[in-house]
């Protein structure tokens, strides 16, 4: 329902992640929610400002340090809860993304005061802004639902938990996959499937086992490629196709920082700083 002063700035997409049915970006003022419903996951962030809502007949809030997973099937409405309204970021999942067994724990504490959590949705929405780090999203979706499911289920006793060993052959079997797929590139839900494991305990033996993640192995892998294309001389646009990038950019992005140039820069002034230093000595 709109209200005096509203202000109504948004942005909303559907990305190429399996899981992530929209995301939406959104900056109101003066604005209200009535009761509504979802058929998916809402995970709210909020950036500025605040949100009170009603979930259940229960009154919460937002402060900008939790994090707020609203369950499918059960209506809420959402309010400014300061004068200056609200910046949120929120993520609508899948219901196949967390089992229905945990929306009754979801009503009963729909908000999460966890930093890991916190910093798992964040670094997720920026992801989801790139296009071509699909890879990326999957693998952080992946460990940010094992995080949601975790702190949803009852506690096991800490005094004989222990922590899991990393799993090396699977790990070895999707650094394999990995390897044959550099430039075709490989989702995270068919290397799942390929190798019989769950995505999150798949991105969790991966980086135990390597200390790297795999999305992050495979752009090095893509990089170490580009690399050798460029000094055969191959301009950069030619070689983000050849390398299995989105675009120029997306291959410029993941140069920069595994390399510290461009690929521009990359090859381009090697004979000039060669021809500057003069030979090495013997």
């Amino acid at each position: 329902m709109p209200r005096d002063g509203d202000r109504r700035d948004v942005a909303a997409w559907r990305p190429r992640v399996p899981g992530v049915v929209e995301v939406f970006h959104a900056h109101f003022t003066g604005y209200a929610y009535s009761m509504h419903v979802h058929d998916v996951w809402t995970l709210l962030i909020v950036d500025d400002g605040a949100v009170r809502y009603d979930l259940d007949r229960h009154e919460h809030g937002t402060p900008h340090d939790t994090v707020t997973l609203l369950p499918p099937h059960v209506a809420h409405n959402g309010s400014p809860a300061t004068a200056h309204g609200f910046r949120k970021r929120v993520l609508y999942l899948d219901s196949g993304q967390l089992d229905d067994g945990l929306i009754g724990a979801a009503v009963d504490r729909p908000d999460f005061r966890d930093p890991v959590l916190r910093s798992r949705v964040g670094q997720l929405h920026s992801v989801l802004a790139r296009p071509g780090d699909e890879l990326e999203a999957a693998s952080r979706l992946a460990l940010l639902g094992d995080r949601l499911r975790t702190l949803l289920r009852p506690h096991p006793d800490t005094r004989t938990a222990q922590l899991p060993r990393p799993d090396r052959p699977l790990a070895r079997r999707l650094r394999e996959l990995l390897d044959e797929r550099v430039t075709s590139g490989l989702s995270l839900d068919d290397a799942a499937r390929l190798v019989h494991a769950h995505p999150a305990h798949l991105v969790r033996a991966f980086s135990g086992a390597y200390g790297i993640a795999p999305h992050q192995y495979l752009m090095a892998r893509r990089v170490e490629h580009a690399r050798r294309l460029l000094l055969d001389g191959q301009p950069p646009s030619a070689v983000a196709t050849a390398t299995g990038f989105y675009d120029q950019a997306h291959l410029t992005r993941h140069f920069r920082r595994l390399v510290g140039v461009t690929p521009g820069r990359y090859a381009g002034r090697a004979p000039e700083i060669a021809a500057r230093r003069g030979p090495f000595p013997s």
